[in-house]
């Protein structure tokens, strides 16, 4: 499973090379955390599928692809714009300094190089401008309300930024973000989808989101974001309210994950819902106790890792009951 996100961290890192503008590009690709967004493109792909119950015309495809990425490249890089003073300041005091680590999937590069100075700030807003404007054609010329959705998202996601040491709360602000990429899927390929399906899909992700990747992943930076007096979930509300909020988001993940493939007109056998109780069960079920087991960093990581590859797994199941 991490040998995936090896293979893309390996292709990314590729770029690497005596040439200075490949270096420049390999900084650019570990601003927009682009081994972790292309897993992430799993989702919205897995969404559509599970909502029209087949593949949708070749340019919807097509466009569809680049506007997804092209979306979760900027986004991703908007965290950092928005973060640049704090994460500035916590790289200064000696933060960061082990974490550009393929053990760590956000860090498979290198984390945070516009704080480390090895980007500059005008350079990553022209990056964010330039792959902002591609997702916004690609969005419009597929539906207007993906636009819409895509917008909505950039601005939570800043939201989300500017609240870090206000509340805790702003961790559902997250949740909503990471849904809005699999909504503006549904919406590319059904104008009017059925607001069943839309509800169960919106709290499915939500909830993944929440139990297996704000939650390990603030825990991750929970000794640093004390000392800054951030407001995440880990510091505000301790470990151990903290890892039991992560599997009870996850158990209700996974039952609505079940409710999805219900509802959806995808042709699911008895075969695919075990396939699918077992990425719960070893991709997030599993890691989610051995933390709550074991309250540590490194279960944390173990857990927000192999809780990103869980879109993945949910595309594959859709994709082979789409071929049955």
């Amino acid at each position: 499973m991490h040998t995936l996100g090896s293979v893309i961290t390996l292709t990314l890192s590729a770029i690497k090379s005596p040439h200075p503008w490949r270096s420049r590009l390999h900084l650019f690709w570990a601003l927009s955390r682009t081994p972790h967004a292309i897993i992430d493109m799993a989702g919205p792909g897995a969404a559509a599928l599970l909502c029209l119950g087949r593949f949708p015309s070749l340019w919807i495809t097509l466009i569809g692809l680049v506007t997804v990425f092209s979306g979760y490249t900027a986004v991703y890089a908007i965290n950092d714009l928005v973060d640049y003073q704090p994460d500035r300041r916590k790289f200064r005091q000696g933060g960061y300094a082990d974490d550009d680590d393929e053990a760590y999937l956000d860090g498979a590069l290198v984390r945070h190089p516009l704080a480390k100075g090895a980007i500059r700030m005008r350079e990553a807003v022209l990056w964010v401008a330039a792959w902002s404007a591609l997702a916004i054609l690609g969005a419009y010329w597929l539906n207007p309300v993906c636009l819409l959705i895509f917008l909505v998202g950039c601005g939570l996601e800043v939201v989300y930024c500017l609240l870090w040491r206000i509340t805790p709360y702003r961790a559902l602000i997250n949740g909503v973000v990471k849904t809005s990429g699999a909504l503006a899927a549904v919406y590319a390929v059904n104008p009017t989808p059925s607001p069943l399906f839309l509800g169960i899909l919106f709290l499915w992700i939500f909830f993944w989101e929440i139990g297996g990747q704000n939650i390990p992943n603030d825990w991750i930076d929970m000794a640093m974001d004390r000392c800054y007096g951030a407001k995440t979930m880990p510091v505000r509300f301790g470990e151990g309210r903290a890892r039991l909020l992560s599997i009870t988001s996850l158990i209700l993940a996974f039952f609505l994950n079940m409710l999805v493939m219900l509802v959806s007109p995808l042709p699911f056998t008895a075969f695919h819902y075990l396939l699918a109780l077992a990425a719960n069960f070893f991709l997030l079920l599993l890691p989610a106790l051995k933390l709550y087991q074991v309250p540590h960093r490194d279960q944390a990581m173990g857990l927000f890792n192999k809780a990103s590859y869980y879109p993945l797994a949910m595309l594959g199941v859709s994709l082979s009951a789409f071929m049955v």
